[in-house]
């Protein structure tokens, strides 16, 4: 038995770790990442999951990072018409108790102005600010490529 567990740890070590968490206060913030862009790309978009597990909402009101001219926060939209647009958002209010997701065609980080290329694996220091919880220090881990095609940051200027 104890030759199984050792084998079934072994083999967890082994593994590559699939998601990252950082917990402040009554915020967790689940796998923050960033879907490896072009070589020559110069904006990128950064996702996560935000849980608050308190009573009380809280808002995302900014992000920095030293990898991006400018960080901020963009809401991805989809017009009657089914025009996609992004703009930039003041805040994102997290409600006591639920989990907001910022992914692909939603709320989501753009980092625009990338000082250098993004490589998969990597992990990037940026900072979420909270309107509570304040300053948060977290990784993003830059996944493999989606595929997708994504939206032309490029030629946004918001913000």
């Amino acid at each position: 038995m104890n030759r199984i567990l050792a084998l079934a740890a072994a083999i967890l070590l082994a593994l590559p770790a699939m998601a990252h968490e950082i917990t402040v206060g009554d915020l967790q913030i689940v796998h923050p990442y960033i879907p490896q862009p072009a070589v020559s790309a110069k904006t990128a978009g950064g996702y996560m999951a935000i849980v608050n597990n308190g009573t009380e909402p809280d808002r995302l009101i900014g992000v920095e990072s030293d990898f991006a001219a400018k960080s901020i926060v963009h809401e991805s939209k989809v017009d009657a018409g089914g025009m996609g647009t992004m703009e930039h958002v003041e805040a994102i209010e997290i409600p006591p108790g639920q989990t907001v997701n910022l992914e692909q065609g939603g709320y989501h980080v753009m980092f625009m102005g990338l000082t250098g290329p993004l490589t998969k694996g990597e992990m990037r220091k940026a900072v979420l600010i909270f309107e509570k919880a304040g300053r948060v220090e977290i990784e993003f881990e830059i996944d493999p490529p989606t595929g997708q095609g994504g939206h032309d940051h490029d030629s946004h200027s918001g913000g």
